[in-house]
């Protein structure tokens, strides 16, 4: 038997990911590889890039990698300064340093500002990229840790601030603490020297929930106007990936849970709440619904609704945000983008569309400011396309007193980021293939400079789990691959949010192999369609995306010249024993129930394997993490280990660190992606 693989620290595990590492490196740390490596470096630490500045006080702040500090640092600029590269930054707290000083490895994860004292926050720390979070208290304008401030343990934790002297603290603790999924379901009233499991409990999510969270909404704190300025607790329990119930408390404190579906996204302030419809259990799945916050009336929400979005075939709204006076949202009409506002203090109000600039293939937008309570509703847009390097403009929805206002509203270029590579002759398509239950599936094909028909090198990318929309980017890593000859496939299969909420629902648990037949009908279509052959197209995919790509390897080895499978999920029969695996039951299946667990073996790629007498499967590169306690790395040693067992030749690297996003310095996640690259290089890039 394999399970000894699931025990990290079993002597035979050790020896066994030290062997396979071993070959691994052999085989792909080339010169080749170490120019790559090297040239992903330089890209991470370029000191030209765009920047997209936080605003906390008087200051502007950024987080920059670079040479000398490869896990970073966190800078700031006086707002009164433009937010360039060349700027005068000066550093607030240095990663490296921080590190060095502690003997351990962490990986900033951002700020939680205090809005009562914005130059408070709570440094978010990961361990070593794992998803364990240590919450730090840390002085902005002095520039040093807090003595005697918040220091939280390293658990799956959340925390958001209360008071200047008190936070909610969500962290799985203990086992009454967590819930099955091992994720906070406690949230406590937690003051400054006061041990977690000792502080007032204010929530719980049940133990049977994936976790809990919370936070508050001041409107006296963010200067607002009204009759009831009162404070204002919000909590949420996550009862599986993508359903929730929303906790409002009222004028006794008592958490009312707010009468809308459990199956939305959703966003709050202090007078409204926008959410979408991801079923049709109150309004039509894909509605973007507008509804007045009353929680201390009678009844939590004002009962008129207000639809700001209708669905249609193709049409899906991903991004959407509620500032103090506007709710802002996209809406992509077949992965085409529009950008809308609503002035939500006038009730005649109606959305506004807003111009977007030619060429933006993709854009998404963030609030100037790190905390509402504190700053105007100034957004910054980024817009970009695979082959167009992102722009930054200025969305300014606020007059000089906070207010909406009243000028014609527009986008306001910034700074364009420099090009990462020479996209000259390179061109962006969007295809349609048609998957085998006839469905219309879209991908985008990026090409390189020249190719020739019929032999292009084509890395298939693709996710279509958990409603995860993918969208056009611009990166400067695909841009190495592309410089190199290689096409770029992004492919946006059922199983994603990327034409609506159901574009997912139809891939859950019985049926999840339709996302698998619209991927490799995709690969099919780039055949048919005289791109390229099979031997020529490798498909990679990381997490549910490394459940994808060890479906193709399984069971369409004829349609793939080599497959990358990344920190994957692989035993579908064991993936729930794990914490982490338990919140993916809504998705897959329940592998303890006979009937799920008949159609979860028909597919799980460890129970697919073949011997290599029966079926020859094309060069497949299997990478994971050591610390990745999300999908534990035994699912990628076990299947490496199957394979090797029915004849065939697997590479193997387990990464030491870097959780379950390869987070690391920009030297290691440079490597990690050269390493994924050289074997390109040696299967379907080979002449």
């Amino acid at each position: 038997m394999d399970l000894f693989l699931e025990k990290d620290d079993d002597p035979q595990t050790l020896a066994f990911v030290a062997a396979r590492n071993a070959r691994s490196h052999e085989a792909l740390a080339t010169p080749e590889m170490e120019a790559d490596a090297e040239a992903l470096r330089s890209m991470m630490e370029r000191q030209d890039r765009l920047i997209v500045p936080t605003r906390r006080g008087d200051w502007l702040f950024d987080f920059n990698r670079s040479r000398d500090n490869p896990l970073g640092v966190l800078r700031r600029l006086p707002a009164t300064d433009a937010p360039r590269a060349d700027a005068a930054w000066e550093t607030v707290f240095d990663v490296d340093a921080f590190c060095a000083q502690e003997g351990k490895r962490w990986i900033f994860g951002g700020c939680v500002t205090c809005p009562f004292e914005p130059t408070r926050v709570l440094l978010r720390l990961s361990d070593g990229g794992s998803d364990l979070t240590r919450f730090l208290e840390f002085d902005l304008e002095t520039k040093r840790v807090v003595d005697g401030g918040f220091d939280t343990p390293a658990v799956r934790a959340q925390a958001s601030w209360l008071s200047a002297n008190e936070i909610a603290y969500f962290g799985s603790i203990d086992a009454f603490s967590a819930t099955q999924s091992g994720w906070p379901r406690v949230g406590r009233r937690l003051r400054r020297g006061e041990e977690p499991a000792e502080a007032e409990i204010l929530f719980e999510a049940a133990p049977s929930d994936v976790t809990g969270y919370g936070f508050i909404i001041d409107p006296e704190l963010g200067g607002y106007t009204g009759p009831d300025t009162r404070q204002i607790r919000v909590f949420m329990a996550n009862h599986e990936i993508g359903k929730l119930s929303l906790h409002v408390e009222d004028a006794d404190g008592v958490a009312r849970r707010l009468p809308l579906p459990r199956e939305i996204g959703f966003d709050i302030n202090h007078s409204h709440i926008l959410w979408l419809a991801k079923s049709d259990e109150q309004v039509a799945s894909g509605s973007l619904v507008l509804q007045a916050l009353t929680p201390f009336d009678s009844e939590p929400l004002a009962p008129n609704r207000r639809v700001l979005v209708e669905p249609s075939p193709g049409r899906a709204v991903h991004h959407f945000t509620l500032l103090r006076h506007w709710a802002v949202y996209t809406v992509d009409d077949r992965l085409s983008p529009e950008l809308y506002a609503l002035d939500l203090t006038r009730e005649d109000a109606v959305p506004q569309r807003i111009d977007l600039p030619a060429g933006i293939e993709a854009l998404y937008f963030t609030p100037l400011h790190a905390d509402l309570h504190l700053g105007d509703d100034t957004l910054h847009v980024i817009g970009s396309g695979f082959l167009v390097p992102p722009t930054r403009y200025t969305l300014a929805l606020s007059d000089q007193d906070r207010n909406p206002t009243k000028d014609p509203l527009a986008l306001v270029p910034q700074e364009t980021s420099p090009a990462f590579f020479d996209a000259e002759g390179m061109s962006s398509e969007l295809l349609e293939a048609t998957s085998e239950d006839g469905t219309k599936v879209p991908y985008h094909l990026v090409l390189p400079k020249a190719w020739t028909k019929g032999e292009l090198p084509v890395l298939i990318y693709g996710y279509g789990g958990f409603a995860v929309p993918l969208a056009p980017h611009y990166s400067g890593t695909t841009g190495r691959f592309l410089e190199q000859g290689g096409a770029y496939v992004q492919a946006y299969i059922r199983g994603g949010s990327e034409l609506g909420p159901d574009w997912h629902t139809p891939v859950k648990r019985e049926g999840r192999h339709k996302a698998y037949e619209d991927f490799v009908a995709i690969a099919r279509d780039l055949v048919k369609r005289g791109y390229t052959n099979p031997s020529r197209i490798a498909c990679t995919g990381g997490s549910n995306g490394g459940l994808l790509t060890g479906v193709m390897l399984t069971r369409y080895p004829d349609d793939f010249g080599a497959v990358w499978c990344r920190v994957p999920v692989l035993d579908m029969t064991r993936f729930h024993l794990f914490p982490a695996g338990r919140a993916w039951m809504d998705e897959y299946g329940n592998p303890d129930d006979e009937d799920d667990r008949t159609y979860l073996l028909a597919y799980s790629p460890l129970h697919q394997v073949k011997p290599a007498s029966d079926q020859a499967y094309p060069p497949v590169y299997i990478e994971s993490s050591s610390n990745d306690d999300r999908v534990h790395p035994s699912h990628a040693r076990r299947f490496a280990m199957r394979l090797e067992e029915a004849g065939h030749l697997p590479l193997f690297h387990e990464y030491g660190s870097g959780g379950h996003g390869g987070a690391g310095n920009s030297a290691e996640m440079a490597r990690r992606t050269a390493m994924g690259y050289s074997f390109l290089r040696q299967t379907i890039m080979k002449a």
